[in-house]
């Protein structure tokens, strides 16, 4: 039996994609490579809808270290700095901000909740911020934030705003530019339907300028000053080095990219045709999810995240829905909030995937199939099929 890997990364890619990191390992020197790492890092800044004087980086790493590249980057030690908390990935990044001699400032809501602009406003107008940190969408709850919100907020109070977009990133709306956002990162292994190996980050004008006027440099393998030279050779289709790049992760973002920028939805296309497709899949997701009697963890389906479903066990069923499930076939995650994890499971539904109909039908009807096997009651089977392709119809 084939297995759908349905968790929320690292997730099923492409077979385009799996043809190009799948080869014996070329010079990071090599033409063909200096030319997939060129138009990548173009390529980058239309899928991060950025501007044309904005800086992409791309380096060997996780989503964790690009977190980190961005914080160290753009704050001193003695700075106050505002974290939009959602769950475990902003408790992460609030960590980082302290380990760099930041003044934390967070701002919460109930888990599976936002902050409201009234909160976010008021806890600007407490202290001279130097950037906002938010995570667009966190892997651990499935809740989004109001990325554009957070952005206007940010630049009318003079701060920076920084979003860890690791698991919203070609999968949820975002206008760089158009939002006044200064950086926004991610790791390979999510929407952008890669496996796990690259860092990557788009940093505005205003946060370069940051960079430079940091009275404590960052360590040297995350530092901006010394990555920009080797991006600016490969995009000038040049050779550099600072260290050995990711040779055929480079060849696979290349093709992942260009497959998300040929995207075509109805009348859309490109980046915003990928948007959309993720949010009807979703939309169907949720309603199939509705249609089985499960309730998500997101307070509201208006915060709820694109690229997974966080969903709440029904009462009397725990973990062992996850082994189910996974006997039939499709690998789901469990909980991961550390507080909740106990209380509900994951589906990823985002990159390559959201494109195959067949293993989104046989996930849902996994799920379906394992909640009437551990006793839940009331289900017909063949519930979750229509529900979802009813759904997905509209």
């Amino acid at each position: 039996m084939t297995e759908v890997l349905m968790i929320p990364g690292p997730i099923e890619i492409s077979e385009a994609v799996q043809r190009a990191y799948s080869i014996a390992p070329p010079s990071h020197l090599a033409p063909h490579v200096i030319e997939a790492f060129g138009r990548s890092l173009e390529r980058m800044r239309e899928v991060w809808c950025a501007s044309p004087d904005a800086q992409p980086f791309v380096i060997a790493g996780s989503g964790t270290l690009a977190m980190e590249m961005a914080a160290a980057n753009v704050v001193d030690p003695g700075e106050h700095v505002l974290v939009v908390n959602t769950g475990y990935f902003s408790d992460r990044m609030a960590e980082m901000l302290r380990r760099r001699g930041a003044v934390l400032t967070e701002v919460s809501a109930d888990l599976g909740d936002t902050p409201g602009e009234e909160e976010i406003t008021a806890a600007l107008e407490s202290a001279d911020f130097k950037a906002v940190f938010a995570t667009h969408v966190d892997t651990s709850t499935g809740v989004r934030v109001d990325a554009e919100m957070i952005s206007r907020l940010a630049t009318a109070h003079d701060a920076l705003s920084v979003f860890d977009g690791v698991c919203a990133t070609a999968g949820e709306a975002f206008e760089m530019q158009a939002w006044g956002a200064d950086i926004y990162l991610t790791g390979s292994q999510k929407a952008l339907g890669l496996p796990a190996g690259l860092a990557l980050l788009v940093a505005s004008k205003d946060a370069m300028a940051a960079r430079e006027e940091l009275d404590s440099p960052p360590p040297m393998s995350i530092d901006f000053h010394q990555w920009l030279p080797i991006m600016n050779a490969y995009e000038g289709r040049g050779k550099s080095y600072f260290a050995t790049p990711a040779t055929t992760m480079i060849l696979a973002l290349d093709v992942a990219l260009g497959e998300i920028l040929d995207c075509t939805h109805g009348d859309a296309t490109g980046i915003a045709a990928r948007i959309a497709q993720h949010e009807h899949v979703a939309s169907a997701m949720r309603q199939t999810w509705a249609a089985l009697g499960l309730e998500l963890l997101p307070a509201s389906g208006e915060i709820a995240a694109n690229t997974l479903s966080a969903i709440r066990y029904p009462e009397g069923v725990g973990a062992e829905l996850v082994g189910e499930i996974s006997e039939r076939g499709v690998i789901v995650a469990g909980g991961l909030h550390p507080e909740l994890k106990t209380e509900y499971f994951r589906v990823g539904h985002m990159g390559d995937v959201i494109t195959r109909r067949d293993a989104l039908i046989k996930t849902v009807e996994a799920v379906e199939g394992a909640l009437i096997a551990v006793g839940v009651e009331g289900i017909s089977p063949g519930t979750a099929k229509a529900a979802f392709e009813a759904a997905l119809a509209n």
